[in-house]
């Protein structure tokens, strides 16, 4: 029997957001705009946080800069990210929770708004092999390609991630609705949608909204970090 274990990735697994973070690495490299940058970066996070996020402006915002520089260069750039952001801290109960789950058997993947080209060395780093995030469109489409600036398909938020997770379960034979017991980790008010679609939702280090959904559902909170 196939179990299926999902997991937000920004506050979830992570005790920060790899977004911001990443974009606030672009401005202490003076690779943007500093000021202007930084400003809009953190309206951003701040408009996200009450749910009122604009994905599209944001996206248009986010992608630019993977737009405007070789891909070898930001390859290079997130290299040193990782050293410096990622590499040594990465909680032990989050990787706990994983582990379980990969020990157990469980399909295992990460579900993030943030996109692939940020996100995919830090879910390796958890040892997660599948990972539904936004994906950066790149030239002529082709993998490894400079990127566009553009997104390609559909974001992975709010509604948009049961979307993504359906269209990733169709690839592997397999459908939401037929898996009998499923698991979705999140802080995110932003995620009810797909936490409303597991038969396991389960607020993980939630924000003020998510935590009064949960308490009011009686969904399991559990808190990863301190």
């Amino acid at each position: 029997m196939t179990r299926l274990a999902l997991f937000d990735l920004d506050h979830t697994l992570l005790p920060f957001d790899s977004d911001y973070e990443w974009g606030q690495f672009l401005v202490r490299l003076g690779v943007v705009d500093g000021e202007q940058y930084a400003k809009a970066n953190d309206q951003f996070y701040a408009d996200y946080k009450i749910g009122k996020l604009d994905i599209d402006a944001f996206l248009r915002f986010a992608l630019r800069p993977l737009a405007d520089n070789p891909r070898a260069q930001l390859e290079g750039w997130h290299r040193a990210f990782m050293q410096e952001k990622i590499d040594g801290r990465l909680h032990p109960q989050a990787i706990a929770l994983v582990q379980r789950h990969l020990e157990a058997g469980d399909l295992c993947c990460v579900v993030t708004a943030t996109n692939s080209f940020v996100t995919r060395p830090i879910v390796n780093a958890f040892g997660i092999e599948h990972l539904v995030a936004t994906e950066p469109a790149t030239e002529n489409n082709q993998p490894g390609a400079n990127f566009t600036g553009s997104i390609a398909g559909i974001p992975s938020f709010k509604e948009g991630k049961i979307t993504r997770v359906n269209d990733w379960l169709t690839g592997l034979g397999l459908r939401l609705e037929s898996i009998e017991q499923s698991f979705f980790y999140s802080d995110s008010m932003n995620d009810l949608p797909l936490l409303e679609k597991v038969t396991n939702p389960v607020a993980t280090n939630p924000d003020a909204r998510l935590r009064t959904e949960a308490e009011k559902r009686n969904w399991p909170i559990l808190e990863l970090f301190d």
